[in-house]
C-alpha cells in the first residue's frame, strides 16, 4: 500500500543543534551517494543513507522519522563532491521542522545547479591542473606522480565536502539564494579557466606529428605545419573529438577512432614514431620505423660529425699515405 507523506510533522518542536561527530559521520557517508544508483530516483538511496544519522537525532517521533525518510527518497541528482552543501541546508530545515513540501522543494532547487558547478570545478579545472602537474613525474617512471595526484585530488574534495557541510548547515536556507544568484557567473568563470588549462595541456603534451617527407626537394610536411601553427595536429585532433562528442559520440567510440587512426596512419607512414628498432648493421631505422606501405622515400640521416680525435686520426692517415708515396708533407705543430 502506498504511503502518503504528511505535509507537516507531528512534533513541531525545533530539534537541538547537531554535534560535530554526527556531521562528520554524514560527510563520510556522503561518499556512498552513488553506491545504489538507479535510473528511477538516481541518487536517492545514497542520499538517504548519508542523511540518516542526522534525521535519527532530529526526529525522535517514529512517525516523523518515517515521513522524513519517505520524502528524502525523492528523485535526486547532484554532484557527488558538493552534495554536503545540500545536506547542510536540508538538515537545517529538518531541524526547524519545516513543512515537508518546503524541504522537498528546497532540496531540488539546491541540488540542481550543483551538477554544472561541480563539473566545471572538479572535472574541468581540478583534474586537468592536478594531472598536468603530476603527469611529468609519472612520465619519468616515478610512481610518486600517481600518488601525488590521488593525494592532492582527494585532499581538495574532502576539504570541500567538510567545509560545505558546516557552512551550509550554519547558513540554512540563505545558502540557496546565494547559490542560485551567482551560479551562472561561477560556472562560467570555472569553465573559462578549464578551457585555458585544457589548451595548455594540448600544447604541452600533444605529441602527434607527421612523418611524411615528399617531393624531389624532400619537403618536410611537419616543418610546414609548424610554420603555420606549432602543435597544429594535436589541436585539430582535439577539436575533431569535441565535435564528435557534441554530435553524440561516446568517449569509448572516440578512443577506438584514435586507436584506428593511429594504427592506419603508422601503417602508411603518416605519423612520426620511434620503435627504436635497428637494421642488420645495427643502425637505427630512418624515420623511426618501417611502414607497411612505403609510398614515399624517407631520406637517409646525415652522417654524424666527427669528433676532434677522429678528425685528427683521419688527417694523420692521409699524411702517412702521402709520405709513403714520396710526397713531403709537414704537419703543423
Amino acid at each position: 500500500m502506498a504511503y502518503n507523506i504528511p505535509e507537516k510533522y507531528q512534533d513541531l518542536t525545533s530539534a537541538p543543534t547537531l554535534d560535530k561527530k554526527t556531521l562528520n559521520k554524514m560527510v563520510w557517508l556522503s561518499c556512498f551517494l552513488q553506491a545504489s544508483f538507479n535510473y528511477e530516483r538516481m541518487q536517492a538511496c545514497g542520499w538517504l543513507w548519508g542523511m540518516l544519522p542526522g534525521l535519527q537525532k532530529i526526529h525522535t517521533n517514529k512517525e516523523d522519522l518515517k515521513a522524513s525518510m519517505a520524502h528524502n527518497l525523492d528523485f535526486l541528482n547532484t554532484h557527488p563532491f558538493l552534495v554536503t552543501f545540500v545536506m547542510g541546508i536540508v538538515l537545517s530545515l529538518e531541524q526547524n521542522k519545516a513543512d515537508t513540501q518546503t524541504i522537498r522543494s528546497v532540496r531540488i532547487s539546491a541540488a540542481g545547479p550543483l551538477g554544472g558547478i561541480g563539473d566545471a570545478l572538479f572535472w574541468l579545472t581540478l583534474v586537468p591542473i592536478t594531472a598536468g602537474l603530476t603527469a611529468n613525474i609519472a612520465l619519468q617512471g616515478n610512481i610518486l606522480g600517481a600518488i601525488l595526484f590521488l593525494i592532492i585530488f582527494n585532499a581538495v574534495q574532502f576539504a570541500v565536502r567538510f567545509g560545505l557541510m558546516y557552512w551550509s548547515y550554519g547558513l540554512g536556507t540563505k545558502a540557496v539564494t546565494m547559490l542560485t544568484s551567482s551560479a551562472k557567473e561561477f560556472t562560467r568563470a570555472a569553465s573559462i579557466l578549464g578551457v585555458f588549462v585544457v589548451g595548455g595541456l594540448i600544447a604541452n603534451y600533444g605529441g602527434t606529428t607527421v612523418r611524411m617527407i615528399v617531393g624531389d626537394t624532400q619537403i618536410n610536411i611537419q616543418s610546414l605545419l609548424d610554420g603555420i601553427l606549432p602543435k597544429l595536429i594535436p589541436l585539430l585532433i582535439t577539436l575533431a573529438l569535441y565535435a564528435l562528442i557534441k554530435k553524440g559520440w561516446t568517449p569509448v567510440k572516440c578512443i577506438l577512432l584514435i586507436l584506428v587512426c593511429g594504427i592506419v596512419g603508422c601503417a602508411f607512414g603518416i605519423w612520426t614514431g620511434n620503435s627504436q628498432a635497428m637494421d642488420a648493421d645495427g643502425n637505427t631505422i630512418p624515420g623511426g620505423y618501417n611502414p607497411l606501405v612505403e609510398w614515399y622515400d624517407y631520406p637517409e640521416p646525415a652522417p654524424a660529425e666527427k669528433t676532434g680525435q677522429q678528425a685528427w686520426d683521419a688527417l694523420t692517415s692521409v699524411v702517412t699515405e702521402l709520405q709513403e708515396s714520396g710526397v713531403t708533407v709537414t704537419m703543423p705543430e
